[in-house]
């Protein structure tokens, strides 16, 4: 009786310690299981990602990232358009059907290199998760349980400094292992706070080795209004 005691206070103290992490153990915990050897900092690889949407034809996007470079590339086809946004350090390059397109040119085709850092912070933003939130300006928020969809996860809140951005932002992760499943945001009114009805939930699913960092190969869109679905995008394995 008295080791069955033992043992019930035992998983008692690592269940407790689980639900009260701080968020910065959390996200520390997070990282050690994507990333354990520290390698997104060096990150340099090219993947594949379609994307498939109700009632549109899919894209398929190459994406290249060189952090220690400086390097970022999209190469996108969509029917019978094929487009590439690349930025090497300062330089951007703008190709449409594989043609090198001046400033007028890219403007008719409505490319600009303004869209090119867009898609580089995108991009670097969601395939670098969460090692991301350790970013300057992201301000973690409290650690709290949470239950989505029958299961529970721990959840972290991420809040963003005025000149990085206004969302806020929800990553849900597995109270065992510390994956991140899932993760979500929301929009500000003019005050701050959030709306409800705003914003968007990704669900993720399986995983594969980037550059020896564990990555979600699928993830699912939906509006948090009224769940409704909007497209998957999927890491397709060379």
């Amino acid at each position: 009786m008295k080791s069955f005691f033992a043992l019930a206070l035992l998983l008692w103290s690592f269940s407790g310690l689980s639900q009260n992490l701080s968020s910065q153990e959390l996200l520390d915990n997070a990282i050690k299981y994507h990333d354990p050897n520290g390698n997104w900092e060096h990150f340099n690889d090219t993947f594949t990602v379609v994307m498939t949407m109700p009632k549109a034809a899919k894209r398929t996007s190459s994406i290249s990232i060189n952090l220690p470079a400086e390097y970022f590339s999209v190469t996108s086809t969509k029917d019978s358009v094929t487009t590439t946004y690349a930025l090497n350090k300062d330089k951007c390059t703008l190709t449409y059907n594989g043609k090198v397109l001046d400033s007028l040119k890219a403007k008719d085709k409505n490319m600009t290199c303004d869209r090119a850092t867009l898609y580089k912070n995108y991009y670097s933003y969601l395939y670098g998760l969460p090692m991301k939130l350790k970013d300057e300006g992201t301000n973690l928020g409290k650690v709290e349980k949470r239950t989505f969809k029958g299961k529970t996860y721990l959840v972290l809140k991420v809040t963003y400094d005025e000149a990085v951005g206004s969302d806020v932002w929800y990553f849900y992760f597995n109270p065992k292992t510390y994956a991140m499943e899932i993760y979500q945001f929301f929009k500000t009114d003019e005050h701050g706070k959030e709306k409800p009805d705003s914003g968007e939930y990704i669900m993720l699913s399986e995983e594969t080795l980037l550059n020896g960092i564990k990555i979600p190969k699928v993830r699912a869109w939906y509006y948090n209004k009224a769940d409704k679905y909007l497209g998957t995008d999927t890491l397709v394995e060379d």
